[in-house]
């Protein structure tokens, strides 16, 4: 959770907390094991599969993640309130799936693929269980 600037901490903690608390209140029963994945495991896959030897810092994979799942779970389970929280989820962080793109040598795409990869995946395998809470 190292950032590189107060204004990097910011533009990480306000979606986070969105994103976190939208998580959390919605999806009780699955929100931990959401959140635990998208930390862990986007960050193993940055430590183990970047070609670039450099820091990765911030929260922008875990941010990834969260979005990831939330716009696909709720596409996934085609329920009322899950379909409106994807489409609220895509109005508000839509855009930030360009990051995915290596288009700046100083950001971490590969930690935003990371995660947008392990949230999806997290959505297509909870999708079938009892999960909202």
């Amino acid at each position: 959770m190292i950032h590189g600037s107060r204004a990097h901490l910011v533009s990480n903690t306000i979606p986070l907390l969105f994103l976190g608390t939208t998580l959390f209140f919605f999806y009780e029963r699955i929100g931990r094991t959401v959140f635990f994945r998208c930390y862990f495991i986007t960050n193993i896959l940055v430590w183990l599969l970047s070609p670039r030897i450099s820091n990765h810092i911030g929260a922008s994979g875990l941010i990834y993640g969260l979005s990831a799942f939330l716009i696909f779970y709720g596409l996934l389970r085609k329920d009322f309130v899950s379909l409106l929280i994807s489409i609220g989820v895509i109005i508000g962080y839509g855009g930030i799936f360009y990051g995915i793109l290596p288009t700046d040598s100083g950001i971490s795409w590969e930690s935003h693929l990371a995660g947008a990869i392990v949230g999806t995946a997290t959505a297509f395998n909870l999708r079938n269980k009892k999960n909202v809470g």
